[in-house]
């Protein structure tokens, strides 16, 4: 039997003995069972010890069933030295248990401490108080009705599978006509194109959903007016996260068995909530399966750079429910008008933000484009691969290229699949990328002399993607073969982003990794006619 040690047990004596009778106790407590949760993680045992004379709790914990008779000491030791308020530290005189057990084994432990230890049939302030949780936990609200948990389960990870943020952005709405439960038509809005989050957004009216994303451009900068939006939108809602919610890795990076789905509701009065209820669930369950269903019967067809309109017709059967429905026609379609007026509505507000910046800082060169920790190469892609990738990756800007010598000259950007996207969604809100350059650079305060690769885009920005230094033997020499590429290839060269910064792909990424190809000009550093840039320290 292990025993506390001699320090432990000097120190746990130093404590002032309280002329009180403590109860304590082990018991099953049946926490409310959650979908995807595991089964032994919804049950547990609840250790607790309570001062019958003054009739407070002095020490809680729920641990799991399979844990031994150690924790029972360490929830006591915590009683005695880090009681819960307004209990103060001390130790009692008595202690009564009502498992034999448990009784010798603290008599084997505790015998340097002065307690007695006695056993009790009844334990009536412990009975109270587990009579008064399990009320509590009976009272709780499910956050799925039990009847339709599993089958709302089901859809959610057929959802993670069918990955449609892969080929939906979230401006391009589908409308769900459902027409029952006292819902007309939803508006879904697929998240997770940028790799920021996951999920489906149900909309009760389109009216809600224009009116969050006017609130969301014209509040942006402002956390509280964010939020606010946020609330005021009218929608069920499914969405997806790790379950280590503390990992902030890329979701898509992570296999089913990871992920944790999550349905709820959101409605200008009542807030956020993760429950749904009976009719709520209804709804949810036939907006997933209908959306499933035309997501992969017209998966290609939504894929093609114009976002196409389609509609379908689905009879989507109902399990047993108590208006004895067993099923709904649901009509799902693609709602164009409704795209182009959404990424109208944001290409409007990004011009206004680039004429601000313009005013501001229409003179330097931008260094916020690229991650610090992006891997950046200077490369080739045989033509054969270049024509698989123009037509693999879902950003693509051509130009006639002629193919002579062994390819295209690229500058390849690895980061992480967010990362990628800002830098994509910038070069796009600027117009596109208009060439690739490199320029002398100078640092005034130590002398080094830099070769600067910069990105000029059609608004005439230019963004630092690179410092090389000019002595650098390979940089000398990938410049060298850069330049006799661009000469094979009349002046084109491109640039490729990819993600997968952090996965095995890394410093080598997979076709599936590029996310997008700009084939461009390149320009010298006489044809952009900028001269040496300085760095200038900011003060």
């Amino acid at each position: 039997m292990t025993s506390f040690n001699r320090s432990t047990s000097r120190r746990l004596k130093k404590l002032n003995q309280i002329p009180a009778v403590w109860e304590g106790d082990r018991r099953p407590l049946s926490l409310p069972h959650q979908p995807h949760s595991n089964s032994q993680e919804s049950q547990g045992d609840c250790i607790v010890w309570v001062d019958g004379s003054q009739g407070i709790v002095r020490g809680m914990d729920i641990v799991p069933a399979s844990i031994g008779p150690e924790a029972v000491v360490r929830t006591l030791m915590r009683a005695m030295e880090h009681p819960q308020s307004p209990a103060k530290p001390g130790r009692p005189q008595k202690i009564v248990v009502k498992d034999r057990e448990i009784q010798f084994y603290l008599r084997g432990v505790l015998q340097d401490l002065d307690i007695a230890i006695e056993y009790t049939p009844e334990l009536p302030l412990i009975d109270e108080l587990f009579r008064s949780l399990t009320d509590t936990i009976d009272r709780q609200v499910p956050n799925l009705p039990p009847q339709y948990a599993e089958i709302l389960m089901k859809k959610a990870d057929e959802v993670w599978e069918a990955a449609p943020w892969k080929f939906l952005e979230e401006q391009q709405i589908l409308s769900i006509e459902i027409n029952k439960w006292d819902v007309g038509t939803l508006y879904a809005s697929i998240m997770g194109m940028l790799g920021m989050e996951y999920g489906i957004l149900f909309y009760r009216s389109e009216d809600s959903l224009k009116r969050f994303r006017a609130d969301v451009l014209e509040d942006e900068e402002y956390s509280q007016g964010l939020e606010e939006a946020f609330l005021k939108q009218d929608c069920i809602f499914l969405t997806f996260d790790h379950t280590d919610n503390e990992d902030e890795e890329d979701l898509a990076n992570f296999p089913i068995s990871e992920i944790e789905p999550t349905f709820g509701n959101i409605h200008p009065l009542e807030g956020l909530r993760s429950v749904l209820y009976e009719e709520e669930a209804l709804v949810a369950l036939v907006a997933t399966d209908s959306l499933l269903r035309f997501v992969r019967d017209h998966r290609h067809q939504i894929y093609a750079e114009d976002f196409p309109a389609i509609t379908k017709r689905y009879r989507i059967p109902i399990p047993d429910n108590e208006e004895d429905i067993k099923s709904v026609s649901v009509t799902v379609s693609t709602v164009p008008e409704l795209a182009a007026e959404l990424e109208e509505m944001a290409l409007l507000d990004l011009d206004d933000d680039e004429d601000e910046d313009e005013l501001l800082d229409f003179d330097s060169i931008r260094d916020d484009l690229i991650p610090e920790d992006s891997f950046l190469n200077l490369g080739v892609i045989p033509w054969e691969k270049l024509n698989t990738i123009r037509k693999q990756v879902k950003f693509y800007q051509g130009e006639e290229i002629p193919q002579a010598g062994d390819g295209l000259p690229v500058i390849l950007i690895q980061t992480s699949r967010p990362k990628a996207h800002t830098i994509i969604d910038t070069l796009y809100g600027a117009g596109g990328v208009k060439a690739i350059c490199f320029n002398p650079g100078a640092n005034p305060l130590d002398g080094e002399q830099y070769d600067l690769g910069l990105l000029q885009t059609e608004n005439n920005e230019l963004f630092l993607f690179g410092e090389f230094v000019n002595d650098d033997p390979i940089h000398i020499e990938a410049k060298k073969k850069w330049h006799q590429r661009c000469q094979n290839t009349n002046g084109y060269c491109g640039l490729i982003i990819t993600k997968g910064l952090t996965g095995a792909s890394r410093g080598n990424p997979n076709l599936k990794d590029m996310m997008a190809l700009f084939e461009v000009k390149f320009l010298s550093a006489q044809d952009l006619n900028i001269g040496t840039l300085q760095l200038m320290p900011q003060i």
